[in-house]
């Protein structure tokens, strides 16, 4: 029984990362080539033809293995993505370009049909209905020029500005800024003292909070164990005041009682310098004091 429950669990948890791998609707065709010219870019059996870029808008891993693309919208499964492929699967804000050469049966990034101006591309989902992306060529686009889904900016993920303009197969197509975070803050701040605040703000503010951890586990002060009193001549005037003033001839029981009383610190004054002992009032049941002689017994021989 156990056995059979980690083998389901494993086989979940495959399943749900292939699910995850496989989560096409990230995918977007981002620039396509209609009409080549002499600079344009050779496959691997060295033609120049027209060719689709696909980009992974997501920060996952996305397999396209098994999708298709057609330019018929009433074939939606014209050219298979081979799906066994190990290497139909896209990085995050990766791209990848297929060769629109008409020979499908070239290899897994040929299509088996040519891209032409004036056509419409589509990306169709692994399971052969659903349209993923898609993808409009102008008629009157000029030899050499590719049309190309651009962003806002360099972190922007809504590809909704299409044109026409210079190939850039395998590339990041940006229609804004391409400026990074830390170009944006040295232009900002070209001095550094934005960053030094920052810094000196950051550091400041563990150091309390370490300070504070500190004193909440290590900052209460342990108490004084009656072993660790001593006496010292102003005790020993304050004791032979009270007793003095109090007990009279009972020196002996006071003695006692007052420095029982002082090391277990059950003594409390006002004054550093007085102990005042004073005869309980009420019951004297089970009160040390009825224990004690009058005077101690001698050792004599």
């Amino acid at each position: 029984m156990d056995t059979r429950k980690l083998f389901l669990t494993a086989a979940a948890i495959v399943l749900s990362l292939q699910a995850f791998a496989q989560n096409v609707s990230d995918l977007i065709i981002s620039e396509v080539m209609a009409v080549p010219d002499e600079s344009s870019v050779v496959d691997g059996y060295g033609e120049k033809t027209g060719w689709i870029e696909l980009f992974n808008t997501s920060q996952g891993t996305v397999n396209f293995g098994g999708c298709f693309l057609t330019d018929d919208p009433s074939d939606l499964r014209k050219s298979p993505i081979s799906g066994i492929d190990r290497s139909t699967r896209l990085g995050p804000r990766q791209s990848v370009v297929f060769y629109a050469s008409g020979h499908g049966s070239d290899g897994t990034y040929y299509t088996n049909f040519p891209v032409r101006a004036g056509s419409t591309v589509y990306l169709v989902s692994n399971d052969g209905r659903t349209i993923v992306d898609s993808i409009e060529i102008p008629a009157d686009i000029p030899a050499g020029k590719s049309v190309s889904k651009f962003a806002h900016d360099y972190r922007a993920v809504i590809f909704d500005d299409v044109r026409t303009t210079s190939p850039t197969p395998g590339s990041y197509n940006a229609g804004g800024s391409l400026e990074t975070g830390a170009q944006k803050v040295a232009r900002e701040d070209p001095h550094g003292w934005i960053l030094t605040l920052v810094s000196v703000s950051v550091v400041f503010i563990a150091l309390m909070l370490l300070w504070w951890l500190f004193a909440a586990l290590f900052g209460q002060k342990k108490k004084k164990t009656p072993a660790s009193k001593g006496m010292n001549p102003e005790v020993a005037a304050a004791i032979s005041m009270a007793l003095q003033s109090e007990f009279g001839s009972e020196v002996y029981a006071a003695i006692g009682l007052a420095l029982h009383e002082y090391l277990q610190d059950t003594v409390h004054d006002n004054e550093s310098f007085i102990i005042t002992i004073r005869p309980s009032e009420g019951s004297q049941w089970a009160s040390k004091s009825q224990g004690f002689r009058r005077y101690p017994a001698l050792n004599r021989k």
